[in-house]
């Protein structure tokens, strides 16, 4: 009886996928999943953060967070401030809470007439304009990862600025 030829690891390689790969690639994955998981919602961090406007763009940075929940009286909702900056604007946003689910944020672009804001969630996007003064608000949005998008207008000659991903 003769021999059959081994293929060689290039054959191999160039072959088509058959049952014994995926059933090694399927215990390969069992062995990663037991010893060292993915982290929860680390998948939908990665697509969320990676978008074709982030290669065009200019990215703010996280300057200030603080809480202040209680300043006005023992009454007062839980409220916390975020700015951003990057070369060309600076973003404040108020974030108040007004369920255990819902927010309600209320920001400031300098400069900011005309600059179009848009709120980046997991789940979608909401977009509005910055008034004269730079004011912008989105009145209920879910808790959550989220980043803001700012256009300002053409006429301004200026980049769209992404802020860094933030859990409100």
């Amino acid at each position: 009886m003769t021999p059959v030829p081994r293929p060689t690891l290039d054959e191999l390689a160039e072959g088509e996928i058959d049952a014994t790969d995926v059933e090694i690639l399927a215990r390969t994955a069992a062995v990663y999943a037991a010893l060292d998981p993915v982290p929860t919602g680390l998948l939908d961090r990665i697509q969320f953060g990676i978008t074709l406007d982030a290669l065009h763009a200019e990215i703010a940075q996280l300057q200030r967070s603080g809480d202040l929940s209680g300043v006005r009286s023992a009454d007062a909702t839980e409220t916390q401030t975020v700015t951003f900056t990057s070369a060309n604007l600076t973003t404040m946003l108020t974030v108040t809470v007004l369920c255990s689910d819902r927010i309600r944020i209320d920001g400031w672009v300098a400069p900011g007439g005309g600059v179009s804001v848009e709120l980046r969630r997991v789940d979608g996007s909401e977009t509005t304009v910055a008034d004269a003064d730079g004011r912008f608000v989105f009145p209920e949005v879910a808790r959550g990862l989220a980043q803001l998008v700012l256009r300002p207008p053409a006429s301004a000659g200026q980049q769209t600025v992404i802020t860094p991903s933030v859990e409100f």
